[in-house]
């Protein structure tokens, strides 16, 4: 794997061994940052699933102001950390070791802008995250979420109670990336 565009491009970066994680495929990260390639700069990034930390350390080799990373694995954070300190991006990541709901009721005090959310499938994590972040008003009808998954018809069905709108929906082999969008209140 590699940074794709930006400051870092062309780093390779580390990922972690075995099923634990499923990284971002290149291909499927080069098409995510195409399409949100206008409104990365100067954005408040947050990775909640982070991984090997590649769609942050993208976002701010992109011009993001700011990534924040939350991975509960000990491994992820160590690759994490390594790929920050290769990419030389410390100064604009904030990591947490974390539970995601941990990080999103006491760590994040900022409005994101851009959220991506790959969390382990067959799980409803994206789910209850969406929920957390737009009782905190973390999220507003500015903030792009994205949510990488292989159960895009069921993630649909349960955000319909939520007050959240579908933009778009790509397919890249197995997975789909879903925006989202807060609706505007009032």
């Amino acid at each position: 794997m590699r940074i794709i565009g930006g400051k870092a491009k062309g780093t390779k970066i580390y990922t972690q061994e075995g099923e634990n994680t499923r990284p971002t495929l290149d291909r499927v990260r080069e098409s995510l940052f195409n399409i949100l390639q206008y409104e990365v700069q100067d954005s408040i990034f947050l990775d909640l699933f982070a991984g090997s930390g590649a769609c942050g350390i993208e976002a701010v080799s992109r011009g993001a102001k700011k990534a924040i990373l939350c991975d509960k694995s000990k491994e992820a954070i160590k690759i994490i950390q390594k790929n920050i300190e290769k990419t030389h991006q410390e100064k604009q990541i904030d990591l947490y070791q974390e539970d995601f709901k941990e990080v999103l009721n006491t760590k994040i005090k900022e409005k994101l802008d851009i959220v991506f959310l790959d969390p382990p499938y067959k799980t409803d994590y994206a789910e209850q995250a969406i929920k957390t972040m737009l009782s905190k008003n973390l999220v507003d009808e500015n903030t792009i979420i994205v949510i990488e998954t292989d159960r895009q018809d069921e993630i649909k069905e349960n955000l319909k109670k939520l007050e959240i709108e579908n933009m778009d929906e790509r397919k890249y082999g197995r997975a789909h990336l879903i925006f989202l969008r807060p609706k505007r209140k009032g």
